[in-house]
């Protein structure tokens, strides 16, 4: 695999650390020391890149508890002897071994920092072994407020899954709690009682029964794979399975459900071979071809997770039965379905080095939405559904939050960011250059973690355009640029206004009946026409003002 490695290292300070952002409701937020080791790339995290891990663990239903052991098999890059490991608490991380000798550990909040006596020597390859137990945090409102879900099916049966974007997979099981460093590949040998079924990513390799009535399912993650997609799902499940015959071959896709549910999600479920031609005709072959793809169900609206794209849409077209777009397009489809799908290309195939660049996650799967809809229904249809989209923006802090402390920015990145990317696409040279860069960004950035600046500059070498200005304005200013213009004695005069320095969008209108160009600057401009009034081309998200 082809990662790009990071040498550097950020000095953290014993003591508060404080930084100030905005967040959506517009207050100042304080954020602390602990979100500096949750968010920067320490120096006891530098120093070494993982390689593989080996969760094992049992899930205990009426306690409510996890137990087991998180082996973790890391390439040591620089001389160190202290290494981070984060759980979360009331979680207890109880020891942590290397060749059978066990460790000196300081707790620091949710971080951990383990005493390493063998000599890391550069290149060398060693392992780990972390232990912990206890009662993780339990979603409240998952997946927004995540955790692990304890929940009850109608017929009474356990139905247990974890969420935990953004909050880190650090909430139910040890690891290296930061999105710049995945691991290569992974096994997970969950234990559950015996009458229940644990699925989580890529492929089940063995059931193994044991005699205290309980089952343990050992599955495989051959690609690499980002922590929080690593998930566990535990219920009364049935499995049903199809075989796509995609760009890359045969692509296993299969679909485990709770038992009463069946017959309805062999109906819901015929959009994921939908959602897998449209997809793989603009983003390319799936990424996962060796791990499989999953759809299964779970007691939340659903989660992105790789390879095992959790849903929980109640068998209902939109989004829980609603259009997000108002404008009947989404209720053509199952929104879980395809925007937590998108994800498999936009979040598990590329991933985001720090969560203050989520939007390239959230913004091109919502995109999605709308190529879903413009392959199955045309351009236009496409075209409405992401405009409709536009309802839903607020634009009260930037799409892009602020790095090394682990903090998103603006809810805007969904329906704002999505029509940014709808927007640029009417600056390229034609749908194909634009469908090939898309492809491009998933070949490019194959299984890799990618900053902001990654995707711009490869945007603007394969547009050939400048976009240094049009990234600024959507991604790092509130403010939706706006035409100004005038027209008097069939002369229309115009500019932009409410944008960023440099800003110099080109931008198609109708005029005299015809469509037309115009280049605007912040500086006005003029041309001689015919007609009292323009018409904008609605794909692009700006304002107009006339002035009268």
């Amino acid at each position: 695999m082809m990662k790009i490695k990071l040498f550097c290292s950020i000095c953290v300070i014993l003591g508060s650390i404080t930084a100030q952002a905005q967040l959506d409701h517009g207050d100042s937020h304080n954020f602390t020391y602990q979100d500096t080791l949750r968010g920067s790339i320490t120096p006891e995290r530098a120093w070494w890149d993982l390689n593989y891990y080996h969760l094992d663990i049992s899930v205990d239903p009426e306690t409510k508890t996890i137990k087991g052991k998180n082996t973790v098999q890391y390439t040591v890059l620089d001389r160190n002897n202290r290494l981070q490991i984060d759980l979360q608490s009331p979680l207890i991380l109880t020891k942590a071994t290397q060749n059978g000798e066990e460790l000196l550990i300081e707790h620091d909040g949710n971080a951990h920092f383990i005493q390493l006596t063998q000599e890391q020597t550069i290149g060398e390859v060693n392992s780990l072994e972390v232990f912990y137990e206890g009662n993780p945090r339990e979603a409240i409102r998952a997946p927004w407020d995540g955790g692990i879900s304890w929940e009850k099916d109608k017929n009474g049966n356990d139905f247990i899954a974890s969420s935990c974007q953004g909050l880190g997979a650090s909430v139910w099981w040890p690891n290296k709690d930061h999105m710049y460093d995945e691991v290569d590949s992974m096994k997970m040998s969950i234990n559950v009682p015996k009458h229940l079924m644990n699925i989580s990513n890529g492929r089940l390799v063995s059931v193994e029964e044991k005699e205290d009535d309980t089952t343990t399912y050992h599955w495989y993650v051959s690609n690499p794979i980002n922590n929080y997609g690593v998930n566990i799902n535990i219920g009364d499940y049935v499995n049903f399975s199809e075989v796509y015959e995609g760009e890359k071959g045969a692509l296993d896709m299969d679909y485990y459900v709770l038992r009463d549910n069946l017959e309805k999600a062999k109906e819901q479920f015929k959009d994921a071979p939908k959602l897998m031609k449209a997809f793989e005709h603009w983003f390319g072959p799936y990424p996962f071809y060796e791990d499989s793809f999953k759809l299964v169900e779970v007691p939340y609206l659903g989660m992105e997770h790789q390879s095992s794209v959790t849903y929980g849409n109640q068998y209902k077209k939109g989004y829980l039965g609603r259009d997000l777009s108002g404008t009947g397009w989404g209720l053509k489809f199952d929104y879980i379905i395809i925007h937590e799908s998108g994800h498999e290309w936009f979040a598990n195939n590329i991933t985001y080095k720090d969560i203050a660049d989520m939007w390239i996650h959230e913004s091109f799967t919502t995109y999605s939405e709308n190529i879903f809809v413009e392959y199955y229904y045309g351009t236009e249809a496409g075209a409405d559904y992401v405009i409709g989209t536009r309802a839903r923006i607020r634009n009260k802090i930037p799409i892009i939050g602020t790095y090394n402390v682990n903090a998103e920015g603006s809810s805007d990145m969904y329906p704002k960011g999505a029509n940014m990317i709808h927007t640029l696409r009417q600056l390229v040279n034609g749908d194909e250059q634009w469908r090939q860069i898309l492809r491009g960004l998933n070949k490019t950035f194959y299984h890799q973690t990618v900053s902001t600046k990654d995707i711009e500059t490869y945007i603007s070498n394969e547009s050939g355009l400048d976009l240094t200005a049009f990234f600024n304005q959507y991604l790092r200013d509130i403010r939706i640029p706006s035409l100004e213009y005038s027209i008097e004695n069939n002369e229309l005069s115009y500019r932009w206004i409410n944008v960023v320095e440099n800003f110099k969008m080109p931008i198609e209108i109708e005029i005299d009946q015809e469509k037309k160009w115009l280049y605007p600057t912040e500086e006005w401009q003029k041309m001689t026409i015919k007609s009292n009034q323009i018409v904008l081309d609605r794909d692009y998200y700006v304002n107009s003002n006339q002035l009268k």
